[in-house]
């Protein structure tokens, strides 16, 4: 006789009420929505404003920060990024869990930060957020994977498409396609 296993009923699941903290309301993030879809992650929409329209919902942006064309930005509010760090084409940061970018940091094209997920575990299967941290100087390479609850040191260096789950050391490197 094998043991059964237990998983979630996907059937069973409804949203909750709350959901994660979003931290804002839901006309705030409609209006984020409808910016980000209608002029920020276009191409025709000047880089040099994109921080500024971040700063607007409430991003932390440091000076000097180069955003390319369709990066996408799951809640403004929730991201902090310091001076003189580029982030890349189709880069897509889903931070429903804060991300903290720090400054000469380099994000390639296509780059996927995670900082969330749902509790697998759990009845409800409900979502949590899961901060993601990038220290200064760091260089993630085109369509590396970042998870929730890792910090990524100084220094360090992600290798393309690689998948990092667990915290990198200051100076690391994790190679290309790769799970850390």
């Amino acid at each position: 006789m094998t043991d059964e296993i237990s998983y979630p009923r996907l059937a069973d699941y409804r949203e909750p009420k709350e959901f994660y903290d979003r931290g804002r309301g839901r006309a705030w993030q409609a209006a984020w929505l409808l910016v980000q879809s209608l002029f920020f992650s276009s191409w025709w929409f000047p880089r040099r404003l994109r921080p500024g329209v971040l700063r607007a919902f409430g991003a932390t942006i440091g000076n000097g920060v180069v955003i390319r064309h369709r990066v996408r930005v799951q809640w403004p509010w929730k991201l902090v990024v310091g001076e003189d760090s580029w982030i890349g084409e189709e880069c897509w940061l889903y931070n429903a869990g804060d991300i903290t970018i720090g400054s000469d940091v380099c994000l390639s094209q296509g780059v996927y930060m995670c900082a969330g997920d749902h509790d697998r575990t759990a009845k409800d299967f409900h979502p949590r957020g899961r901060p993601v941290v990038v220290e200064n100087g760091a260089w993630l390479a085109t369509q590396c994977m970042i998870l929730g609850d890792v910090t990524i040191g100084s220094g360090a260096v992600v290798g393309a498409r690689a998948i990092v789950n667990h915290d990198v050391k200051p100076g690391g490197t994790v190679r290309t396609g790769t799970v850390n």
